[in-house]
């Protein structure tokens, strides 16, 4: 019994995270990889590959392009592997492409045998998708959930969700009480709520509400979580640990247009917050501390799974952009790298060399890993994972 009691929570841990996070990550790589493959072929390009995840095969098959799709062991990514892709074509003295040896069948369907305009949108179709995709996830959202009211900052001061082990927690307070008063001060909507508590870190209150239509007086003392603000600077704020009841909110359902005018708003609001986050950090505003991995997304995606189908898209949404804009980075291994060789390539006229190519890539080979393992070593700190893996012999 007691080896079923240890087992359990593991296997329930792998069931609530570790499949949603697979599932997120299987679509967010297949649409990636689309894009390269869809643009591949209207160019005509040979596609000898299509494969999710990394390894041994599980199982796969063969179109009638003599493409082979394949599901492998280890899912946390995917290629595309495109005739003639990552050859090199060598050039004599005069800058002319020596033969290949291959057919002039085989140079019509070869990456390397396209023209560079052809090439670069092979190469940016993977990263553009990404941001279609989150495009049409939002749009989706507003089409059939519809957007927030406006007059969602004059919601009733009503508790409808309380955070575990919160001061609100703890103190007595339940899903349903009206929040009236806080310390004399008179309080009616949540955002009068929201203001008093952020300016109280750490103060002992006495807070007044609602049960039934009974007036209770509950003591606490608020928490505090360290932020910044819009300069910057770090500040505390309280905590109280409650959210708004959301049967109080209220949905309007968007038409076509202005659902996908509003997705294209909503993708590049995220693009820039990305992007001034990456700028903060270079200029030493945000710590690096809070950079995550595939741990943390794993983590959030079992999080964002429990709270519904739209929150889990939404979440999609949000990581397709991550994934598409950081795919566009300067990095050589990465899209953006290439698209930076086609650049080049352009400017004086032919590739660069294939041992300028080859340091290049290693170099961002190096580039790539070590990111990886900085973020995973943020994850594990950030949660805990030491601890987790402890607890499994204790």
């Amino acid at each position: 019994m007691e080896i079923i009691d240890i087992i359990t929570p593991r296997i329930s841990f792998l069931w609530e995270v570790g499949l949603p996070f697979v599932i997120a990550l299987t679509i967010l790589v297949f649409v990636h990889e689309m894009g390269h493959y869809s643009v591949a072929r209207f160019c005509d390009v040979r596609v000898e590959v299509f494969s999710i995840g990394f390894g041994p095969e599980i199982f796969g098959w063969n179109d009638k392009a003599d493409t082979r799709w394949k599901i492998c062991m280890i899912p946390l990514g995917g290629y595309v592997k495109m005739f003639g892709e990552g050859e090199e074509i060598s050039e004599d003295n005069n800058g002319s492409r020596k033969d290949q040896k291959l057919s002039d069948e085989e140079k019509a369907v070869s990456f390397q045998y396209k023209t560079l305009l052809q090439r670069s949108a092979i190469v940016f179709a993977g990263p553009l998708i990404n941001f279609l995709f989150a495009i049409i996830a939002f749009a989706g959202i507003f089409m059939t959930v519809g957007l927030p009211n406006s007059n969602s900052d004059q919601l009733i001061a009503k508790i409808g969700k309380l955070s575990a082990g919160a001061p609100a927690v703890s103190a007595g307070l339940k899903v349903g009480d009206q929040i009236i008063e806080i310390d004399t001060k008179k309080v009616v909507y949540f955002s009068d709520l929201q203001e008093i508590i952020k300016s109280r870190p750490n103060k002992k209150l006495v807070i007044k509400a609602l049960r039934e239509g009974r007036e209770i007086i509950f003591e606490l003392k608020t928490s505090s979580r360290l932020v910044k603000d819009e300069s910057g600077e770090s500040m505390n704020i309280g905590l109280l640990g409650v959210s708004v009841a959301q049967g109080d909110i209220t949905y309007v359902r968007q038409g076509v247009f202005q659902s996908i005018y509003l997705g294209i708003q909503r993708t590049y609001n995220f693009t820039l917050q990305i992007l001034k986050y990456i700028k903060d950090i270079f200029i030493g505003k945000q710590s690096t501390d809070e950079l995550g991995g595939i741990i943390r997304i794993a983590q959030i995606s079992g999080q964002v799974a429990e709270l519904g189908l739209v929150s889990f898209i939404s979440f999609l949404a949000i990581l397709s952009v991550n994934l598409g804009l950081i795919n566009l980075f300067p990095i050589p291994m990465l899209d953006g790298g290439h698209l930076v060789f086609y650049a080049i390539e352009a400017v004086i006229g032919r590739p660069l060399s294939s041992r300028i190519q080859e340091y290049l890539l290693k170099f961002g080979l190096l580039l790539v890993i070590f990111i990886f393992l900085f973020v995973t070593w943020n994850d594990l700190v950030h949660l805990k994972f030491f601890e987790f893996i402890i607890s499994f012999f204790t």
